[in-house]
């Protein structure tokens, strides 16, 4: 009975310090990619990725998105970084708070030297407003961009102000007008910070010519922009994508909650060939 009691204890012990350990391999398996991608570009490499994480034991998801400690640690990054040291960020976001994407665009485009935004499969809304801060975006071929047009609570700002053009004032209530106000000002100050980002690698007529497009409410917020429409639009944008980016997501993994949607053998296939061949 003594014998079967330790065991049980053994295997509670184990099962609970798994994860523990599991997660610090991760953790040390990111930090030898990243310290890998850094030795082959002489760079300082910081990403910022945004999966669905589970919440204690019980794994319920919950979105990310980018926030202030986001911020804090990426402007903590770039202080620590000579400044004639290249910085490449590896992004993956939905987007976030406005705020915290406008201190990132903002710190990246004061680094006096070269700064690539890497976008292996998305960053969106506040991660776009980030990566026009960079000198070079590098994009998979299948990866894509997003509108920066500023979202008031679960209404698109320029839809907000629609509303005065189809109905008198007399008939818009008091919110709606505030809302309107306040959305004309996100609209204002939005295309104003993109416009400033621009101005760095274009024109200030293309600047502006651009900032519209990307702010003004031109496409529905989730609208992809490839990187074929990205260039289009005057952004330096390439897709050589270097591997060590990939293989670094790999070890981003999401939680599984049940079981996998995608399935497929992890080889690569090439025509009259085997697997991995």
């Amino acid at each position: 009975m003594d014998i079967f009691f330790q065991l049980f204890w053994l295997f509670f012990i184990l099962s609970a310090l798994t994860p523990y350990f599991q997660q610090q391999a991760l953790l040390g398996a990111r930090a030898r990619k990243i310290h890998e991608l850094e030795r082959k570009r002489q760079s300082r490499v910081i990403t910022l990725i945004h999966r669905q994480e589970a919440v204690s034991f019980l794994g319920i998801p919950i979105s990310r998105f980018i926030n202030i400690d986001d911020s804090e640690q990426v402007l903590r990054a770039i202080r620590l970084t000579d400044k004639n040291v290249p910085i490449d960020l590896v992004l993956h976001t939905p987007g976030g708070l406005v705020l915290a994407a406008e201190q990132i665009a903002e710190a990246l485009l004061r680094h006096s030297a070269k700064v690539t935004v890497f976008v292996p499969h998305y960053a969106m809304s506040g991660g776009t407003l980030i990566a026009l801060a960079a000198d070079e975006i590098v994009m998979d071929e299948n990866a894509v961009l997003g509108p920066v047009d500023p979202q008031l609570g679960q209404y698109p700002a320029a839809s907000i102000l629609k509303v005065l053009e189809k109905k008198p004032i007399a008939e818009i209530d008091d919110q709606t007008l505030i809302l309107a106000d306040m959305a004309e000002k996100a609209l204002r100050q939005v295309k104003a910070m993109v416009k400033n980002l621009l101005k760095k690698h274009m024109p200030e007529d293309k600047a502006e010519e651009v900032a519209d497009l990307l702010s003004q409410g031109t496409w529905t917020h989730d609208y992809p922009i490839d990187a074929a429409q990205a260039r289009a639009l005057g952004l330096n944008v390439s897709t050589g994508m270097p591997k060590e980016v990939y293989e670094l997501m790999e070890l981003y993994p999401q939680p599984q909650g049940g079981k996998p949607s995608v399935q497929y053998v992890p080889l690569p296939y090439h025509k009259n060939g085997t697997p991995g061949r």
